[in-house]
């Protein structure tokens, strides 16, 4: 699973995207409010670690997440 911030114009908020081994994207949330519904994209009990990654995430650069 990769992950990218992506920042937003004007009035138009960050978001974070999620995708998968084949770049298709699974998940699509506000970078604001991104620790909402975990378990849907097998995230549950990661939220630490997410929301750190998610901080400290330039804009625009690609990142393979590995989950452990």
């Amino acid at each position: 699973m990769y992950i990218i911030k992506v920042k937003g114009k004007a009035k138009i908020p960050n978001y974070i995207q999620l995708r998968d081994d084949n770049f298709v994207l699974i998940a699509y949330f506000r970078a604001d409010r991104p620790l909402k519904k975990l378990e849907k994209y097998g995230l549950e009990g990661h939220e630490e670690m997410l929301q750190k990654i998610i901080n400290e995430l330039p804009f625009g650069k690609l990142k393979k997440l590995e989950l452990s």
